[in-house]
């Protein structure tokens, strides 16, 4: 049974910090699953992630019209996936899925979209709207305890 941790953040900023601390513990084939509905941060969450292992400075435009953006960190290749626009799961092939998942870290938004073609091993973070305007909630589960 995979072990749940619950995190509760006030603002953007701290959103942006639990990013980076999550950042900071990747390694090469982590897949990351980010739920939750639209507007409620999961961009927000990649885009932290991405700028900590690339640097500040990296451009990371939404993918939601190309449904996939590559970066290239120090020591592996980021795969952000934005499978909105997805309309059948077959299509994650097309998009390098199977490349990303061998050879990269991922960062999936939208991963109900990929139906029976998720991997083996992941890390599913679902982001919910808090009681405040910027609180988020945040359930993490994943397959060790790397985050608690």
């Amino acid at each position: 049974m995979q072990q749940e941790n619950v995190y509760t953040f006030h603002s953007v900023e701290e959103t942006v910090n639990f990013a980076h601390k999550i950042a900071s513990q990747l390694h090469l084939r982590d897949v990351i699953l980010l739920k939750g509905e639209l507007g409620v941060g999961k961009s927000v969450f990649a885009r932290a992630v991405i700028k900590a292992l690339c640097g500040q400075e990296t451009e990371v435009p939404s993918p939601t019209f190309t449904l996939v953006q590559t970066y290239q960190a120090p020591h592996l290749t980021l795969w952000h996936f934005d499978l909105y626009r997805l309309k059948h799961p077959e299509e994650v092939y097309e998009l390098g899925i199977e490349e990303a998942y061998a050879h990269g870290v991922s960062l999936i938004e939208w991963p109900e979209r990929l139906g029976n073609f998720l991997p083996k091993d992941y890390i599913e973070i679902e982001f919910t709207h808090g009681s405040h305007e910027n609180e988020r909630i945040l359930s993490l589960k994943g397959w060790d305890n790397r985050f608690s």
